[in-house]
């Protein structure tokens, strides 16, 4: 007699505030279930409705409202646990449970590994479940972007995010926000001879043409095509006058150019 296949992570996406995205993630072994951040809490009671899961957690990534505000109110609502960046637990309401760079959570029978990634607030944290190859990156890696960096310095956003390029390339990458036909029109102005992004764009115009989601996307087609995970392409370095310049200034340069565009 065999083993049954392995269960696949419940993700169940859906919107919340003006472009939020938020997800609310279950383990099928034991039907422990986390909402990832919290935005508002009316679509979130929608779809614990919708799916009839119950809550136990907040997995909050970082401090921001349109991210940790609904925690208060949610917490009194369901009892559930909130979990947060240690680094910045002072700023995250109602938290239980801080953890930091290397550490981890166990949601039922699955493992999310914490990384601790600086830049666009100094406490943002990800949440990596890499048994199923899943992750959810807040406001630190978005589809064809990266986070305004509010709090931290271009170096340390850039060394963040070199922490998300070591996993696999199929890990699916669940952003906070639909930023990415935004992003894709940038991106085409630092790299437009990026053929896989050129029909990246394209694709993207018909998703939101229909409304419909581009998240989520993967670290390999994140690899391929978003100008912030590229300082080293030889490409972009040109169309920024920064050849051979060092991966972090090349960083800093686009991000800038993003912050004017």
């Amino acid at each position: 007699m065999t083993d049954s296949p392995r269960r696949p992570l419940q993700v169940h996406m859906f919107s919340a505030l003006a472009d939020n995205y938020c997800y609310l993630v279950r383990d099928p072994d034991s039907g422990r279930t986390a909402v990832i951040d919290t935005p508002e809490i009316a679509p979130i009671e929608a779809a614990l409705a919708e799916t009839g899961w119950s809550l136990d957690y907040i997995l909050n990534t970082h401090h921001h409202a349109d991210h940790a505000g609904g925690n208060l109110a949610l917490k009194e609502k369901t009892g559930c646990t909130i979990v947060g960046p240690k680094a910045d637990a002072a700023r995250i309401p109602g938290i239980d449970i801080a953890l930091g760079d290397g550490e981890t959570f166990d949601l039922g029978s699955r493992t999310a590994t914490i990384f601790d990634t600086p830049g666009h607030t100094s406490g943002h944290i990800v949440y990596y479940f890499a048994a199923d190859g899943v992750a959810f990156t807040g406001d630190t890696l978005f589809s064809l972007g990266c986070g305004r960096l509010f709090e931290g310095s271009p170096e340390q956003m850039w060394a963040s995010l070199q922490k998300l390029l070591a996993w696999p390339d199929e890990t699916l990458v669940y952003c906070a926000h639909e930023y990415t036909q935004a992003n894709a029109a940038f991106a085409l102005t630092v790299e437009p001879d990026n053929a896989q992004l050129v029909e990246r764009a394209a694709q993207i115009d018909e998703l939101r043409s229909r409304n419909a989601p581009t998240i989520p996307s993967t670290i390999g087609l994140e690899r391929a095509t978003n100008p912030f995970l590229r300082p080293t392409s030889p490409a972009l370095q040109a169309t920024l006058g920064m050849t051979g310049a060092p991966p972090a200034d090349v960083f800093a340069e686009t991000r800038r150019r993003k912050d004017h565009f």
